[in-house]
């Protein structure tokens, strides 16, 4: 079993490049990657609304079925059509890959695979949704989402804080961490000058605290005239953050970019002379690896999984705090050498601890572990 190719199903909400974010990436990457390694590797997923795309394609090496998304509450695509294809495709492959609990695709190939009685993975991608109001999560969590988790033979988890609120929840499944992934040769560090930019990436909903960082801006405009925001992302919000930057009279300083492809992030971290990300909650962000490994300097908010990634490589403000974001921002702004000095340190990190090569790695071994 160790030796032969592996039959993998992966089951997620969104994939890149129709979708860009954290989840999207992280599965086109997981998948691309084990294909190279020779498994073969389908991936079940939505359309999110684009009939345009093709229902199946062949894509690095991997094979790609969306379903019809029917409709859309509190950002999750609903897509009954999985479940036929789950019923025929499941007994065909040796092991199932659940990307989240928070979305239907994954409660539904939960739902499936016991029924199958084939060994299943779900990786953790963060525990709260950004868009659902709290009481409803509190719901969710304790019913559809602990079941999604308690259906699987492992859950991965990107940190150890994630494993311990997961046993805090008497999730009875084995839990192992196994950190997200970044390619270390794609985001590396400009040798050049960057410039008086802060970055922000990401999707520009509330639970991002986007809203709060052109506050931030704001305030640090006074005092440091010629630094520039450069916001990349789309969301509900982008009319409201440009109405924000207008009434504070820094809309001339904010860039907003909106989705850019994966390929074009290197360089936009690299001209930044700080990443900054100040969210509510998160699971382990790709965008602040991505930055650390670009030799950026980040500010995040203060998540206990971010603060011991952060350490001596950027600096942490509570979240939803706009003025201790801004003193945090306008601390790494007047010391060009401690931003030196975070960016080294960040990218000997993300090379030692983050590589998408022990991520995969470490992934298909628990695979076969469980088929063993």
């Amino acid at each position: 079993m160790s030796d032969r190719p592996l039959k993998i199903l992966r089951v997620a909400s969104s994939i890149y490049p129709e979708v860009v974010g954290g989840v999207g990436l992280h599965t086109h990457h997981m998948s691309r990657l084990q294909a190279e390694q020779g498994h073969e590797v389908t991936v079940l997923t939505t359309n999110n609304g684009d009939r345009s795309l093709p229902r199946r394609e062949s894509r690095n090496g991997y094979t790609l079925i969306r379903h019809r998304e029917l409709f859309r509450p509190l950002d999750n695509s609903i897509v009954p059509g999985i479940a036929r294809t789950l019923r025929r495709k499941i007994v065909n492959f040796d092991i199932i890959h659940l990307h989240s609990h928070l979305y239907f695709t994954s409660n539904i190939g939960a739902l499936l695979s016991k029924w199958a009685d084939k060994p299943v993975v779900v990786t953790n991608h963060g525990l709260v949704s950004q868009t659902a109001p709290g009481w409803i999560q509190s719901i969710f969590n304790s019913t559809l989402g602990k079941f999604t988790f308690e259906a699987a033979d492992v859950v991965l988890c990107y940190t150890d804080t994630d494993r311990k609120r997961l046993e805090k929840k008497n999730i009875g499944t084995d839990l192992e961490v196994i950190h997200n992934g970044i390619d270390c040769t794609r985001f590396t560090p400009n040798n050049g000058t960057s410039k008086k930019q802060i970055l922000f990436v990401g999707r520009l909903k509330p639970g991002k605290g986007v809203d709060d960082l052109v506050q931030s801006f704001g305030e640090l405009s006074e005092d440091y005239p010629g630094w520039e925001l450069h916001i990349v992302g789309d969301g509900p919000l982008l009319p409201d953050l440009k109405e924000e930057a207008e009434q504070l009279g820094v809309s001339s300083s904010v860039t907003f970019h909106g989705e850019v492809p994966n390929e074009r992030l290197p360089h936009l971290y690299q001209t930044a002379s700080i990443f900054t990300l100040p969210s509510y909650s998160e699971g382990l962000p790709r965008t602040v690896l991505e930055a650390m490994a670009c030799g950026t300097p980040v500010v995040t908010s203060e998540l206990e999984q971010l603060q011991a990634l952060v350490k001596d490589a950027g600096l942490t403000a509570p979240a939803g705090e706009p003025q201790k974001l801004a003193s945090a921002l306008a601390n790494l702004v007047e010391n060009p050498r401690m931003r030196r000095e975070f960016g080294s340190i960040g990218r000997e990190r993300v090379e030692e601890n983050y590589s998408w090569e022990d991520t995969v790695r470490q992934t298909t071994e628990v695979y076969k572990e469980l088929l063993a």
